[in-house]
C-alpha cells in the first residue's frame, strides 16, 4: 500500500453499514412438495442483495455527544457523536449516521479506525473499512411490498444516475433490522465462522446467519431462532458472497457453481441448489427517507433449481459509505426485465 492508499484508509476507515425477501414450491428430500411453511421459507431466503450488509453500525470517538440514538432528543446519532435533527442531505452533509448500537457494537465497529467516514467526497470505491460490520447493530427501515417501483432511475450527463425511493409506498411501515449475536443461540455451533445472523425478512421470523471476513461478507445459512422438531437448518455447500471488499463499479462476484442447500425446513428435509450472479452495475445518488447519499448499485440474480422447477428472482441493493445498503428492491419471481418496474419488496433507511 502507498503512503497515500494508507492516509486514505486512515482518514476514512469508519464507518456504519443492512438487508430482504420470495417464493415457490419445493419438493422434499422424499419428493413430495410441502405445504405453505415452504412457501414461506422461499417468501423470505432470497433477500440475498437486499440483505447484503448490516444495520448500520456507530462510529466512535472518545469525546462525543452521544453514543447511540437514544442519547439524542431526535434519535439520531451522527458519525462525529453529535446530535442531528431527522432532516439530512448524506450526499452534501457530513452524511449523520442514525445508530440504536450497543456499546458492544460500537466498540467492534471503533477498531476498524479513526473518526473520518465519509469526511472526503465521495470516490466511487467502498472499502471494508467505510462499512463496520459487527453483531449487535440495529437500524430503521420503511418496507413496501408489492408496489410500483422506478428502478432505472434518471440518467445523468456524466453517466451516473439518480433514484428517488423517499416517498411513500402503499403499506409502508417501519421495521428494525438487526445484527444478532450467535453466542448462547441453538445454532451457534453449527455456524462456527458465522458472525452474526439477521432477520430475511419482516413478513418472517426466519435468521440469515453471515460470516464476516477480511475481503467479504458471506451467507452461511438460514435458521428459525428457536431449536425443536418444527425448526429450519439450512446450510449452503458454498457460502454465497453478499460485499466483496474494495466495492467498485463493473465488478462483478458469484458463486462459480450452484451452492446446494440441505437440511429441514419446518421440520422438513430438504435438498435444493442456488446460484448467485451479482454485479456492481451503476453509480449515482439515492434519495430515502432519511436523505440523499451517493451510492453504488449491485445487481443480483438468483437462479434456484428445486428438482426441475427453475425459478430466477433479481433485486438491486444500494450501498453507501458509513451506512452500507440504504435501499433494496427485490423482483417478483421469474421477472424479465433487468431493470423491473414492479417490486415484491422495496426497503429504504428512514428516520
Amino acid at each position: 500500500m502507498t503512503t497515500t492508499e494508507s492516509s486514505r484508509s486512515e482518514s476514512r476507515k469508519r464507518g456504519c453499514g443492512v438487508q430482504s425477501a420470495h417464493e415457490p414450491e419445493l419438493r422434499t428430500a422424499q419428493g413430495g412438495v410441502t405445504a405453505s411453511p415452504m412457501r414461506r421459507l422461499f417468501a423470505s431466503v432470497f433477500a440475498l442483495s437486499a440483505l447484503v450488509a448490516t444495520p448500520l453500525a456507530a462510529c466512535s470517538d472518545d469525546v462525543r455527544q452521544c453514543r447511540v440514538g437514544a442519547d439524542c432528543a431526535s434519535g439520531l446519532c451522527a458519525a462525529d457523536g453529535t446530535c442531528v435533527s431527522g432532516s439530512t442531505d448524506a450526499g452534501t452533509a457530513d452524511r449523520s449516521v442514525p445508530v440504536e448500537a450497543g456499546e458492544d457494537a460500537q466498540k467492534e465497529a471503533s477498531t476498524t479506525g479513526d473518526a473520518g467516514c465519509g469526511a472526503a467526497p465521495f470516490d466511487g470505491i467502498i472499502t471494508r473499512a467505510e462499512i463496520p460490520l459487527a453483531a449487535g447493530l440495529r437500524a430503521t427501515y420503511k418496507v413496501a411490498t408489492s408496489t410500483d417501483v422506478d428502478t432505472r432511475g434518471v440518467a445523468q450527463a456524466d453517466g451516473s444516475r439518480e433514484w428517488d425511493f423517499s416517498g411513500a409506498y402503499a403499506g409502508d411501515h417501519a421495521t428494525i433490522v438487526e445484527t444478532l449475536k450467535l453466542d448462547g443461540t441453538w445454532y451457534a455451533t453449527k455456524f462456527p465462522t458465522g458472525t452474526y445472523a439477521t432477520k430475511l425478512a419482516d413478513s418472517s421470523d426466519l435468521l440469515g446467519v453471515f460470516e464476516l471476513g477480511q475481503g467479504s461478507l458471506s451467507l452461511l445459512g438460514v435458521v428459525t431462532p428457536t431449536d425443536g422438531t418444527s425448526r429450519t437448518e439450512l446450510t449452503y455447500g458454498t457460502k454465497v458472497a453478499t460485499l466483496v471488499f474494495p466495492v467498485t463499479k463493473g465488478q462483478n462476484f458469484k458463486t462459480t457453481s450452484s451452492s446446494n442447500v440441505s437440511g429441514v425446513a419446518s421440520g422438513i428435509s430438504v435438498f435444493y441448489t442456488e446460484s448467485y450472479d451479482s454485479t456492481v452495475d451503476a453509480q449515482g445518488k439515492l434519495k430515502t427517507p432519511l436523505g440523499t447519499f451517493p451510492v453504488l448499485r449491485i445487481a443480483t440474480t438468483l437462479t434456484r433449481t428445486v428438482g426441475f422447477l427453475v425459478t430466477t428472482i433479481r433485486s438491486f441493493s444500494f450501498v453507501a459509505e458509513c451506512y452500507g445498503v440504504v435501499a433494496s428492491v427485490t423482483s417478483q419471481d421469474n421477472e424479465a426485465d433487468v431493470e423491473f418496474t414492479r417490486a415484491k419488496e422495496l426497503r429504504r433507511i428512514s428516520p
